[in-house]
């Protein structure tokens, strides 16, 4: 008996209000649907298959390799947009059909192995997900018969009073036998407030033919869904603490856990410090032994072994062993700070390598240059990279010391050992072992502090 598994993607969530599509929202660093489709291929079917509608070349793009999709042209509701995939899949006689919606990011592959489990144990027409919400407003509520069995479900805007007293509810996640499935989708109608065909009618219509129906309870913390940004909001807050207890436990400190932001991508070694206010984005490596913040930002970075940053912005830099970044510290695309490095405050680099042991400690701006070994560049320097049409670029030997505030005019070559005096624009080549210095000769005014008060009576 295979196993395959539906996921709803297809629908704009209106309640959103927002052009992308409700399932592209991110949430610790993926999209929704990215979440739910992850947790579907953990409970290892035989097949995954998305349905989209709205945004439909995104959202297949945000879908893993392996798993399919089918077009819904038109939402007719969540029962055509099943009837659409089982049109796509073929024969499912005797298949189990899972079907999950895209929006619920909390869902857990054991919750569906669980769920797929007792299905087939049971081998009902259905078995259908539930839970007990202190406010079950939104949701469908499971209606039972005298003897506790399911006899349907009602959508909430459906639903007359009595039916939403019901704590109960449906969370759109069921394990169907497929022949059952496509037999009583073949019967459901539109005479609802939508005039869409609801998944949740066919189980009414099994209920109806008192077709054996099962239902598997679940921890509501997993199986909300999101329909508007507080409730993203909060669906990032139950991920966020998932993911960073899950660090935890493999060895990362955190300081304060509720106020460290890591997307699920990011790879953290045992031995790492988070402290408060760090979000790591992306593909963000970092290494045993580096202490992170406070408050720093890196996303597509890696931060080696031992390393220190703090309060400091890296996008698509790389940080070496022991290496220092911060405070107040600018890592653009293609830095590359070698082992025992600085990049210090108020320092910013781009397109840039320190070799092992050089330093830029403090307000300079470094790009498009190399810089080799054990080199210091002075407080205020700059490269002056782009010529209003093209960037160039500034090559710094080893054991270079270049003086505060100099201007290095590329493309420019500074040798091994040389120096340039502090305030120098340097518009040739520095040779080895050498001091390359430009200054205009110091002039002295004479009294000029009474000349200018003197004007300035006279004026009066």
């Amino acid at each position: 008996m295979s196993v395959r598994v539906v996921v709803l993607a297809a629908g704009q969530g209106t309640r959103m209000r927002s052009a992308l599509p409700k399932v592209l929202h991110p949430v610790a660093g993926q999209p929704l649907v990215a979440w739910v489709v992850a947790a579907a291929l953990g409970a290892e079917p035989d097949e995954v298959v998305t349905v989209v509608g709205h945004g439909a070349e995104s959202v297949q793009a945000a879908l893993p390799a392996g798993v399919g999709s089918v077009l819904q042209e038109e939402q007719n509701g969540t029962g055509h947009a099943v009837l659409v995939a089982l049109a796509a899949l073929g024969d499912v006689e005797g298949d189990t059909i899972v079907v999950l919606p895209g929006d619920m990011p909390l869902i857990t592959a054991a919750t569906i192995r669980r769920l797929i489990a007792t299905h087939q144990e049971h081998e009902p027409a259905l078995t259908l997900l539930t839970t007990r919400m202190a406010d079950p407003t939104g949701y469908g509520r499971v209606v039972r018969d005298d003897a506790g069995g399911v006899a349907g479900i009602v959508e909430d805007r459906d639903a007359d009073d009595a039916q939403r007293l019901i704590d109960e509810v449906g969370v759109s996640t069921y394990a169907f036998a497929g022949s059952e499935l496509l037999r009583a989708l073949n019967a459901v109608g539109t005479s609802n407030d939508q005039g869409e065909m609801y998944l949740t009618d066919v189980v009414e219509i099994l209920a109806a033919e008192a077709a054996p129906i099962a239902a598997v309870a679940a921890d509501s913390s997993e199986v909300g869904g999101v329909n508007s940004h507080d409730q993203l909001a909060a669906a990032g807050r139950a991920l966020r603490e998932r993911i960073n207890l899950d660090w935890m436990q493999q060895g990362v400190s955190m300081v304060d856990p509720d106020r460290v932001y890591v997307d699920a991508s990011v790879q953290l070694a045992a031995g790492v410090v988070l402290m408060p206010d760090v979000h790591l984005q992306g593909a963000t490596t970092v290494a045993a032994g580096a202490q992170i913040g406070p408050s720093v930002f890196a996303q597509d970075s890696q931060i080696g072994p031992n390393a220190h940053v703090w309060y400091s912005v890296l996008r698509g830099a790389e940080v070496g062993d022991s290496a220092e970044v911060g405070p107040f510290a600018s890592l653009r695309p293609g830095t590359v700070l070698g082992p025992e490095t600085k990049a210090g405050t108020f320092v910013e680099t781009k397109n840039t390598v320190l070799a092992r042991g050089s330093k830029v400690p403090h307000l300079s701006y470094m790009g498009d240059a190399t810089i080799g070994e054990d080199s210091n560049i002075g407080a205020g320097t700059i490269t002056c990279n782009y010529d209003g049409f093209d960037k160039h670029a500034t090559t710094i030997g080893e054991r270079v010391r270049i003086g505060s505030d100099t201007m290095l005019v590329a493309p420019v070559t500074i040798g091994d050992d040389a120096w340039t005096g502090a305030g120098s624009t340097i518009t040739k080549d520095v040779s080895p072992g050498a001091l390359g210095v430009e200054r205009s000769v110091q002039k002295e005014i004479a009294d000029y502090a009474a000349r200018r008060e003197t004007q300035r009576r006279t004026r009066e």
